[in-house]
């Protein structure tokens, strides 16, 4: 009778696939207690599905760690103290790495690279999951054990290859590095950094107040501003690249500040307006509420910043320590106003952007469930 009760992957095809608001992120897959009996796998275009649904052993933890799936939020926000448009933080710096080989590689200012360089060095991780970026609009999931491994994953990998990642016939520039945590007992990792979207930050999160196994083995996570992830077919690509203008396949590179900045492999750039690249959003991000990873011990953005910098906004006791170490060690510098009045300006300014684009995100993500449950 209890079983009865409890929701678990039935009610997420109900309640999230037939919303048309399932992210992939294959969290239900990866962490299902019923894995060794294969209950659950993922179909032919990355959606999860019933392998056999006679093996489901309807325990819920598919259901509450999914990111579409809000019933833990209160516990959340008590935990994490979280208060205010983007959630908790003690403060909000904007710096760059000093690192010529990160310089090299960064898209904004190289920070993130530089934090988990210090962290590997230190012993305070002994690996990173992070996104290997093999094309403008796409990445995969990596974990790096190495400086070189970090900077390999920074940088650029553009070969013959298709630019955007496939599943079946739709391309995606979505990272399911929630996959990757499942993986980490058999690479024997116990100290683990994880670098993810406001989603993958909030599942994370939900695993750890459940302790669900191995989300313990992660010690450090840094979370990335995000207004949306992207997913079209051949069909919307054409129509996109008309929209531009520009072939994608001349684009080398994505970056988010005020608006989406594609480069060109000659060096132009091209400032896209989010109404634009909306039209290719996948459906799961129109109805994410969290634009600046408000769950993260440390969360990382261009937005407002200027070109070069990363802004980071440093939210608990273990993210200030290992940004202040990294500082004092000389690995990245901060951007120095002309006195103390210009300094607190330019935070303001810049907390006043990132509440601004989290307020958006937020409504925007209203506007889309009450779409979906019309």
């Amino acid at each position: 009778m209890m079983n009865e009760e409890i929701k678990s992957f039935a009610s997420l095809v109900t309640e999230v696939q037939s919303r048309g608001i399932c992210g992939k992120c294959g969290g239900c897959v990866s962490f299902c207690s019923a894995g060794e009996l294969n209950a659950l796998r993922f179909g032919d275009d990355g959606t999860p599905e019933f392998a056999d649904e006679e093996r489901c052993l309807t325990c819920g933890i598919c259901y509450l760690i999914c990111p579409q799936v809000k019933v833990l939020d209160a516990e959340l926000e008590t935990r994490f103290g979280w208060e205010g448009s983007i959630g908790p933080y003690r403060s909000v710096r904007s710096a760059r790495t000093t690192d010529p080989e990160t310089v090299e590689v960064a898209t904004d200012g190289g920070v993130v690279t530089s934090l988990l360089i210090r962290a590997l060095e230190s012993g305070l991780i002994d690996g990173a999951i992070v996104s290997r970026r093999i094309g403008p609009f796409s990445r995969q999931p990596a974990v790096a054990t190495t400086k070189g491994e970090l900077l390999d994953a920074a940088g650029s990998h553009f070969g013959e290859a298709a630019h955007l990642g496939e599943i079946g016939r739709t391309y995606t520039s979505f990272v399911p590095a929630i996959r990757e945590i499942g993986k980490l007992r058999e690479r024997r990792l116990e100290r683990v950094a994880l670098v993810g979207t406001p989603c993958q930050v909030y599942s994370l999160r939900k695993m750890q107040l459940l302790r669900v196994i191995p989300s313990d083995a992660i010690r450090l996570v840094i979370g990335l501003f995000c207004m949306e992830s992207f997913a079209f077919t051949d069909e919307t690509r054409a129509h996109l690249e008309e929209r531009l203008g520009v072939p994608l396949d001349c684009v080398v590179k994505l970056n988010v500040k005020d608006d989406v900045i594609l480069t060109k492999s000659t060096g132009e750039e091209i400032h896209v307006p989010f109404e634009v690249v909306d039209e290719i959003a996948r459906p799961a991000c129109m109805a994410c509420p969290d634009f600046a990873s408000d769950y993260a011990d440390i969360s990382c953005g261009g937005l407002g910043s200027p070109a070069g910098y990363t802004t980071a906004v440093i939210r608990t006791a273990d993210g200030e320590k290992l940004y202040n170490d990294t500082r004092r060690r000389g690995l990245i510098e901060e951007l120095s106003g002309s006195d103390r009045e210009t300094a607190v300006l330019q935070r303001t300014t810049t907390v006043a952007k990132i509440s601004s684009f989290a307020l958006r995100k937020r409504e925007r993500a209203s506007v889309a469930m009450g779409e979906s449950d019309a």
